[in-house]
């Protein structure tokens, strides 16, 4: 065999080896195939359901701030007299109602006032005048904040039973817009001033949806002779006491000064004093 045979068949045996290993010298083996079925190999699916769906539950109704803010009825007022009866199971006879005239003026008097209302727990009407609460319109605010009961007492504080209808309704109908502009609410109580009115002054009040009334207990803290001497105003005030009073004080220094004394006398007499909310306005 001569030399290009020999080295021909050298190359081709060359080949071969490097063809049939890896790089490292070891055999490559072909992977082996195996048969698989397309049910084992696709996915498998898990059967699920949809969610179900709880309706929500009804809100319960609520109830409107009218509603929400009515107070039960309790006491009605005796139109010739102008003392409070009870109208209620759970009234009782043995009340006051408690009222102030002619503010709001003065912020020291009237927070004493206030002041000691709250300490027993009392309400009251404050009759103003109307050009009382064009002076001091924060007043009348502090007087609805503290929960106490603004009543109408004229613009002018005149005497209403010697003017003309029309006067009547404007001296009315100015507060009830001042009021209303001021706090949000009309008064349902009006006091004509001096106790002088009439059934034109009291028809015109029931048009405007007010309860008209005088007083059946005269503190009389007006007069000059319980001006700065409060153990006058509350003798006076004990010595007319019946149930269902309905107690006539105004916004003065002496006054402020009986307060906290006279509910606490009248407390200890058994006396408990009338929510002006729970007073029956129509008449």
């Amino acid at each position: 065999m001569n030399l290009r045979w020999t080295v021909t068949i050298a190359l081709l045996l060359a080949v071969q080896l490097s063809g049939c290993s890896s790089p490292d010298g070891s055999q490559v083996q072909t992977p082996v195939q195996t048969e698989t079925s397309e049910a084992a190999s696709a996915p498998i699916q898990t059967s699920t359901s949809e969610p179900q769906q709880t309706a929500a539950p009804s809100p319960e109704p609520t109830a409107t701030p009218e509603e929400a803010s009515q107070t039960p009825m309790q006491y009605r007022m005796n139109t010739k007299t102008y003392r409070f009866e009870p109208i209620d199971d759970g009234a009782t006879d043995k009340a006051v109602l408690l009222t102030f005239d002619d503010g709001p003026k003065d912020t020291e008097v009237l927070t004493s006032m206030l002041d000691s209302l709250d300490r027993h727990g009392a309400k009251a009407i404050f009759f103003v005048n109307g050009y009382r609460v064009k002076q001091n319109p924060d007043l009348l605010k502090l007087i609805h904040e503290r929960g106490q009961t603004i009543g109408n007492h004229s613009y002018d504080h005149i005497d209403l039973k010697k003017e003309s209808e029309e006067i009547v309704e404007e001296q009315l109908s100015s507060v009830q817009k001042d009021v209303e502009a001021l706090v949000g609410i009309k008064p349902r109580f009006f006091r004509p001033p001096y106790g002088s009115g009439g059934d034109s002054v009291k028809n015109i009040a029931k048009n405007h949806g007010m309860l008209y009334m005088t007083w059946s207990n005269g503190s009389l803290d007006w007069d000059k002779s319980a001006k700065n001497k409060p153990e006058v105003v509350i003798a006076n005030v004990m010595e007319q006491l019946h149930p269902g009073a309905n107690i006539l004080m105004h916004e003065l220094q002496w006054t402020a000064d009986a307060l906290d004394e006279l509910l606490t006398k009248l407390k200890n007499e058994g006396y408990s004093f009338i929510d002006p909310a729970a007073i029956e306005t129509t008449n």
